[in-house]
């Protein structure tokens, strides 16, 4: 048990870390936004299909329509979810961009309240009035950033909106109980290659530098492919809070690699919004509770 642990917490921080530096990749490969879900879905779509190939998962009959319906819904959201934080980074930046991408949890506990009938309870609305305020100061901090104040506040909006279109998938994912999760994935990347064929100029890829193919490459087959066979081996092997907790690899490596491939550092602002972001996001996860004058010691 304990090596299992041990295996399924080195997966899960190779998956953080993988995820973590997406944003260099997108950002290096010079290409459009669209261009560059295109791809990612079209080299991950392969990669997918040979993991599922050898795992077993393309036997007929796994799969029922509603099924396939559902997964196919939920992967309009993720392909969507990730046209948006991408095109993010240039304007907030890849650090900031993924802080506030962070405040998906909040927005699946509200769409669970008023779908699923979850009841939030008040320690909740306390990690969320705490993410609130973080999102407040990492707004107001638009003169410091690297960009325009106008790209920066639009970068912040298409993190949000990344964000729910996140929150949307994983609330469709949740009715897939049972469905092995790489074939999900598979058919959400499939999704995206149909959803963005008409916008993609494939013609004009060919053309491109080695280094463009090199970041194109590796987000479908390192980024996609391997990050989720890492990903949901670890979450099969680990207790549901230390994979909340080692999640946040993921945030803390994107604002490393912010930092030191682009030079983007963070002012004192920033810093508090990122930090009761994140820290709020994990209370969140991890179920903590706030103990109140009164309560039973």
């Amino acid at each position: 048990m304990e090596n299992q642990v041990k295996r399924g917490s080195l997966e899960m921080a190779a998956a953080m870390v993988i995820s973590g530096t997406i944003g260099w990749f997108v950002l290096m490969s010079g290409q459009p936004v669209l261009d560059v879900v295109f791809w990612r879905c079209l080299f991950g779509a392969l990669t997918l299909l040979l993991i599922c190939g050898l795992m077993g998962f393309l036997r007929p009959g796994l799969l029922s329509w509603p099924v396939f319906g559902l997964a196919v819904v939920s992967g309009a959201a993720i392909v969507g979810n990730w046209v948006l934080l991408f095109a993010a980074y240039s304007g907030a930046s890849i650090g900031i961009a993924t802080a506030v991408y962070n405040t998906q949890p909040f927005m699946l506990v509200a769409l669970g309240a008023m779908f699923l009938g979850e009841r939030i309870t008040l320690d909740k609305m306390m990690w969320l009035s705490l993410a609130f305020i973080g999102m407040l100061a990492i707004t107001q901090s638009h003169g410091s950033a690297g960009s325009g104040g106008h790209a920066y506040l639009l970068g912040i909006s298409l993190a949000l909106g990344a964000a729910f279109l996140y929150a949307i998938a994983a609330l469709l994912v949740k009715r897939l109980t049972g469905t092995p999760p790489h074939l999900i994935a598979l058919i959400q990347v499939c999704t995206g290659i149909l959803m963005l064929a008409p916008f993609a100029e494939v013609s004009a890829l060919p053309g491109q530098t080695a280094m463009a193919w090199i970041t194109l490459l590796s987000m479908g087959i390192v980024h996609t492919g391997l990050m989720y066979v890492l990903l949901y081996g670890a979450i099969q092997k680990l207790p549901t809070a230390l994979t909340g907790a080692l999640s946040f690899i993921y945030p803390v490596v994107a604002i490393l690699v912010d930092w030191v491939a682009f030079g983007h550092r963070l002012q004192w602002l920033q810093w508090f919004g990122v930090a009761a972001i994140l820290f709020a996001a994990a209370a969140m996860r991890q179920g903590w509770r706030v103990r109140r004058r009164g309560a039973a010691s």
